[in-house]
């Protein structure tokens, strides 16, 4: 696992010991960060369901703002601090450890993009999704990583699919929060 590109690029990240943690394949985050490419300069992140922190590392790599990293696992958030570290990011991020749900439920902030990557076969994403849309700024995206046997999760309002991407077993979608202006043009 590394850092693809960007200003941290080809940098070795490691993911916390056990079966808890799913780092996402890197062929599917450089897809993923593709896909959202002119989303990220200056945007401030959130990384749900932190793990290893590579997603949220990736945008700050790639030129985002600010990342805050949310996990409940003690391990994923020593994790994510010596990823941050050995990266040289630390400064551009915020590393919290606390329940996700808790956090987009109770957070007060507002971020340019969310992503979304909880554990598989819980139906995470239909309960989360609703929630990380109204934390979202206009102009933003979310990013849900779910596995394929999963269901695209019905668009929250306010939202719009931007598209699904399918890497084997893993599904993608992006949702975006139109501008005002681009609400009134449809």
């Amino acid at each position: 696992m590394r850092v693809i590109t960007g200003i941290a690029r080809g940098r070795r990240l490691t993911a916390p010991d056990g079966l808890d943690v799913r780092p996402t394949a890197d062929k599917v985050k450089e897809g993923i960060f593709s896909a959202v490419q002119f989303d990220i300069e200056g945007a401030y992140v959130l990384d749900l369901f932190a793990g290893s922190g590579q997603m949220g590392i990736e945008a700050l790599s790639r030129g985002a703002k600010r990342a805050v990293f949310v996990d409940n696992s003690l391990r994923s958030i020593t994790c994510v601090n010596e990823n941050l570290r050995n990266t040289g990011l630390a400064l551009h991020a915020e590393v919290i450890n606390r329940d996700s749900f808790d956090f987009i439920k109770m957070t007060g902030q507002k971020f340019d993009m969310i992503i979304l990557d909880p554990p598989y076969r819980y139906g995470h994403i239909a309960v989360l999704l609703p929630l990380a849309a109204k934390k979202l700024k206009p102009g933003g995206c979310i990013i849900c990583e779910y596995e394929k046997e999963a269901s695209l999760p019905d668009t929250p309002e306010g939202l719009v699919l931007r598209k699904t991407y399918r890497y084997g077993k893993i599904n993608v979608s992006i949702f975006v929060s139109p501008m005002p202006d681009e609400e009134n043009d449809e």
